[in-house]
């Protein structure tokens, strides 16, 4: 079944009107039909099966704008969502890599984004250009959620500095830091199944040309975990996705 988000709000009695992309994507893009059914998902803990029961906004009714509107036939708890939400915080890496890390990082249970402008950073952004970015990244965690099915849209926060970045991750129980230079296999075992047992977890990794030491000096500052993720030297479009799919598996009941 299609997956598709929606505000609690949204919500009237058994009933419930989708509008705008959405219904577009179900009538025109997906050409769903009277009596089809889908999931529904309000961001938290419910889930939602629906059947399409009419298509508003034309001569044949008084709905007003273009909607479909469907019937709740079932809730039931949402349980697709990993126990610890995991905050990634990414060097800003060149090109498009940002968009591909986003899609993956939503599939692989990711709470939520923040990409971050570190020393080495290659991609200069003005507030104009992040904010389109960010609104960009922000599509491709939507359509990434639905695909996956997951229960929540991961956010993907306003690019910061990596000064900003620390503050923020001031609140998180753990923070985890691979490095190219860290050693000890043992330790990163321990640490990573340590962190599977938090409730809040954040994960830094450096663009394209690594931390710089006064940033790993900081992290340490923060009481960030110094980790290896073995002997070979990971991109940084990847290193992010091994530590989230380390933590999943560890996560998952």
């Amino acid at each position: 079944m299609y997956r598709f988000f929606i505000d609690h709000e949204q919500l009237n009695n058994d009933y419930i009107e989708i509008a705008g992309d959405d219904y577009n994507h179900i009538r025109n893009v997906l050409r769903m039909k009277i009596g089809d059914k889908v999931l529904l998902s309000d961001g938290s803990d419910k889930e939602y099966e629906a059947v399409i029961v009419e298509y508003c906004g034309s001569e044949r009714n008084d709905c007003g704008s273009s909607a479909v509107r469907l019937k709740i036939t079932d809730i039931f708890g949402n349980n697709r969502e990993l126990p610890a939400k995991i905050t990634l915080f990414q060097g800003y890496p060149k090109g498009d890599k940002m968009e591909q890390i986003v899609q993956k990082a939503v599939e692989l249970g990711v709470y939520e984004i923040v990409p971050v402008m570190m020393n080495r950073c290659v991609v200069k952004l003005d507030d104009k250009k992040a904010a389109k970015k960010v609104e960009r990244l922000n599509l491709i965690a939507e359509s990434a959620a639905k695909q996956s099915k997951r229960g929540i849209i991961p956010k993907v926060r306003e690019v910061m500095k990596f000064e900003q970045s620390l503050e923020f991750a001031k609140s998180l129980e753990c923070v985890i830091i691979p490095y190219e230079c860290a050693d000890g296999m043992e330790y990163s075992r321990k640490i990573l199944k340590e962190a599977a047992d938090k409730g809040s977890i954040g994960i830094f990794i450096g663009p394209e040309g690594g931390f710089e030491t006064s940033e790993i000096e900081k992290l340490k500052g923060l009481g960030g975990n110094i980790i290896s993720l073995g002997h070979r030297i990971l991109r940084t479009e990847t290193a992010g996705m091994t530590v989230l799919s380390i933590l999943m598996w560890l996560m998952e009941r």
